[in-house]
């Protein structure tokens, strides 16, 4: 379990390497202290979920997952659904960051269970602005459940 002195834990799953990378900056940057753990596709992401809660060691289930949607083997979309189909993870806000602004993306992405849809903005200030942002809510503003 969780103290409320620890930082708090992103789940990114995000397989371009850039993306991750400035992800990473942002919340280097940022003035809420998080830790990220990174995973490359939906099947890695279930199968890290899964080791968490099976771990007595583990940090436990992250408070926060930034999503991907186009991503090998198992794509966002896949991962969603079968996350939240999981009564061990459906309370975890997922929120997908995703370069598409297609409208079936996003309402797809909601009926799935998205806690929220964030468009990567291309400006680099835009997209630490956005993370800055998302973490400041989440994380400060927003009431999460308690970890167990």
């Amino acid at each position: 379990m969780r103290s409320r002195s620890d930082p708090f834990q992103i789940l990114l799953v995000e397989d371009e390497s850039a993306d991750v990378h400035l992800v990473r900056q942002a919340l280097k940057e940022g003035e809420v202290d998080c830790s990220l753990q990174h995973v490359v596709d939906g099947f890695e992401a279930l199968e890290f979920l899964r080791r968490q809660v099976e771990s007595e060691r583990s940090p436990g289930l992250p408070d926060l997952i930034l999503l991907d949607l186009n991503m090998p083997r198992m794509n966002g979309r896949e991962f969603l659904a079968a996350v939240k189909a999981d009564v061990r993870f459906v309370a975890i806000p997922v929120v997908v960051l995703s370069t598409s602004a297609v409208e079936r993306d996003i309402s797809q992405a909601f009926q799935l269970g998205a806690a929220g849809y964030i468009t990567k903005p291309a400006d680099m200030n835009e997209f630490f602005s956005s993370i800055h942002q998302l973490c400041r809510y989440w994380f400060a503003l927003a009431r999460l459940p308690k970890g167990d």
